[in-house]
């Protein structure tokens, strides 16, 4: 079994891993997380509580950093939502394999560009059980594909510098397009197994229109919490209670 901070790898890059596993013997449900874009696996430490509390209750869980994330190999320039999602995917084919994780019970959670992240893999990645989306961006493709981010010309400074400075990361060309071409709805769709998206009625980063937008294009799968105050990052205390608490409701009904 992997130590508690360990490596998975992916093309030849490691990427860097806390697990978090409950006491005793036995497979354990387990939900792998998938952290927004620029951050890292601690999710300004709500992915550590949200672990912590998942395996107080008898759920495992698994928290890594994306290449050019965090601690894991790799260069933001060179990172790409293809490339996230593909490394998600290994990811989770490897903590299939792992000893203490039951295979039939494995769920997905991400945050912001990792809720998208984390529900295309859902629908992909053959196996996956339920899949809980916090402040999923889907507004991205619409945003970078009319060529702002932030409110700046995103062409214009390509063209100056080479890159787009996203709060100090070097974002590619071939990001910008890979974003710009995600078909986020569409490659969503085919997951049939529960879905839970919590979204606050003030993100200024992610609209809510956005996510409901995913309620159209599941099933009857899908269901969407909206937390009446909450911002795209849930940076209150109550706010972050509500969202933790949803979040283990869920996985303990759906794992």
């Amino acid at each position: 079994m992997p130590s508690k901070d360990d490596l998975f790898e992916h093309e030849g890059l490691k990427l860097r891993a806390t697990l978090h596993v409950p006491a005793g013997e036995g497979r354990w449900p387990t939900v792998v997380f998938v952290h927004g874009f620029a951050n890292n696996r601690m999710e300004n430490r709500s992915f550590v509580l949200m672990s912590r509390l998942l395996e107080s209750h008898g759920i495992a869980s698994v928290r890594f950093d994306l290449s050019g994330h965090g601690e894991s190999d790799g260069d933001f320039s060179g990172v790409t939502i293809t490339g996230e999602i593909a490394e998600t995917r290994s990811v989770v084919q490897a903590v299939r394999g792992l000893d203490f994780a039951d295979p039939g019970r494995i769920g997905l959670a991400g945050m912001s560009m990792g809720g998208v992240v984390a529900g295309i893999v859902a629908a992909e990645e053959p196996g996956v059980r339920a899949a809980c989306l916090w402040s999923p961006a889907a507004v991205a493709p619409f945003e970078v594909g009319a060529g702002r981010l932030k409110g700046r010309d995103i062409a214009a400074e390509i063209r100056r510098q080479g890159y787009f400075d996203a709060d100090g990361h070097r974002m590619s060309p071939a990001l910008v397009r890979d974003i710009a071409g995600l078909d986020v709805y569409g490659r969503s769709r085919p997951f049939t197994g529960p879905v839970r998206i919590i979204h606050g009625d003030r993100d200024d980063i992610a609209p809510l229109s956005y996510a409901r937008r995913y309620l159209d294009h599941y099933g009857g799968n899908a269901e969407l919490e909206v937390v009446e105050g909450a911002d795209h990052g849930w940076s209150t205390v109550p706010h972050r209670a509500r969202l933790h608490a949803s979040t283990l409701r869920f996985f303990l009904e759906r794992l």
